[in-house]
């Protein structure tokens, strides 16, 4: 049980140990489920204090990595810039796994690909903080996913910073039967304001059709100056969909997916449209 990050890196700085960051641990508790070893050791983060803040002025919100799904959820609620983050955060597995999941947890699982806090980070642009032995670096969301299974320094994610905007943000989310199913695809979709109901600065992230959560890039360019349509939007991603292989699981096979996605991201859109014209709170 560290006590603070320094503790935690000194431990983890000991490849002998073969240690292991737990937060809410609610991942690693279903490791035999997906028949996955169980690690020599586990670093807890849970009494270091300062990395269960949330911190919001007029420029980022800045997010500790122990911030609880739960916890997220509540904070976010008068900040509609950042309505697909909140959405995310409520509606994310059940309730009891949800005051105990952490959005550094969520991020930092490596073979967690229905991580809905993910997604919807994406779509924001966020950054994370990493600290080290030697310092602090911070890089962007995108970036340290691309890069997560490859890197082998020891490092403690320590906070997740959002710019605040006045764009419009949206998350949508399938699942096969019911509430506390992993998601088979996860959208999330932001834009910014616009009197035309052109979209512009448009950013869509996809989570659960692949291994590692993206930005949907191509059409984002294809979607730029274009009207908020959401079944226009839904057509057009349909000619898409072969930027992605889709994984394969038990949950749902990779053809579902990918023939379902146009769908979510429709139910985005509609969403996304709603605040715009002011209908959606």
């Amino acid at each position: 049980m560290a006590q603070t990050v320094s503790e935690a890196l000194e431990v983890l700085s000991d490849q002998d140990a073969g240690a292991v960051i737990v937060a809410g641990a609610t991942w690693v508790m279903r490791a035999q489920v997906r028949h996955a070893p169980i690690p020599r050791m586990f670093v807890a983060l849970s009494n270091i204090p300062e990395l269960g803040f949330i911190e919001i002025n007029r420029l980022e919100i800045s997010i500790g990595s122990l911030v609880t799904h739960d916890v997220l959820s509540k904070a976010l609620l008068n900040l509609p810039a950042l309505r697909a983050l909140r959405q995310a955060a409520a509606c994310s597995a059940n309730p009891g796994v949800r005051q105990i999941a952490t959005i550094g947890g969520n991020i930092c699982a490596e073979d967690f690909a229905a991580a809905d806090l993910v997604a919807a980070a994406l779509c924001l642009d966020a950054t994370v903080e990493l600290h080290r032995t030697n310092g602090t670096q911070t890089v962007a969301l995108a970036d340290y996913l691309e890069l997560r299974t490859h890197r082998r320094t020891a490092e403690i994610l320590t906070r997740i910073i959002i710019p605040m905007s006045d764009k419009c943000s949206a998350h949508a989310r399938l699942t096969m039967r019911k509430a506390g199913d992993y998601p088979v695809v996860i959208v999330s979709v932001s834009a910014a304001r616009c009197s035309d109901n052109t979209l512009r600065d448009v950013r869509i992230a996809v989570g659960s059709v692949e291994a590692t959560a993206r930005r949907w890039t191509s059409l984002e360019s294809a979607l730029e100056g274009q009207l908020l349509d959401p079944a226009a939007i839904q057509s057009l991603a349909a000619t898409h969909i072969a930027d992605f292989t889709p994984r394969e699981a038990a949950g749902a096979p990779g053809w579902y997916r990918i023939q379902v996605l146009p769908y979510v991201l429709h139910s985005a859109c509609v969403d996304l449209r709603g605040q715009l014209e002011g209908n959606v709170a």
